[in-house]
């Protein structure tokens, strides 16, 4: 078995010899980079899984609109979300878990409720004091702004203000109707 090894080591490195005294390191390189190219041009043409979006057959094969849940990151009033949903991690849409406690400064969003059509305040409430609970990540952003006008920014840990910092979950409460206009 030794003879074996010793063989394969042998014949390995004259081979890995040979081809390094013929070939160069760029030659190498133009031919990974032609078929890293040549891959790049097949990935688009791949088929892929889009059956889990927002269309769903009904009993006589009629396309329909699947019903949103408060774990869905499409839900309407996690328009402007950034964080794990509540609803998944032992809260609900409005309320914190047991064990944590909702922080003390908020970011809120204009939300619009396709059923009756106006658009809402929601105020998105990070939930504090437990490791981050690791599911329903959400981070729609929409209508986010920069850094610099906190009340309308979600990237922040609004946990700061709170005896614990560590965020856990984020819940969204609905705080009024928007005007029109």
């Amino acid at each position: 078995m030794k003879r074996l090894f010793h063989f394969l080591d042998t014949l390995t490195e004259r081979r890995s010899r040979a081809l390094a005294s013929t070939s160069s390191r760029r030659g190498a390189l133009v031919k990974v980079g032609k078929v890293v190219v040549a891959g790049a041009f097949a990935l688009p043409v791949l088929p892929f899984d889009r059956t889990s979006q927002a269309f769903a057959a009904d009993n006589n094969g009629k396309a329909k609109k699947k019903e949103l849940t408060d774990t869905d990151c499409d839900y309407w009033r996690y328009c402007s979300v950034d964080g794990f949903l509540c609803s998944c991690c032992g809260g609900s849409t409005t309320t914190c878990p047991p064990g944590t406690s909702p922080s003390k400064v908020t970011w809120v969003g204009t939300c619009h409720n396709p059923m009756d059509g106006r658009d809402y305040l929601v105020s998105y409430n990070d939930c504090c004091g437990r490791t981050s609970c690791g599911r329903c990540q959400c981070n729609t952003n929409y209508g986010d702004r920069p850094g610099y006008r906190m009340g309308v920014h979600n990237d922040v840990n609004w946990c700061m203000s709170n005896d614990s910092s560590v965020y856990h979950c984020t819940v969204s409460v609905i705080v009024g109707v928007a005007e029109q206009g």
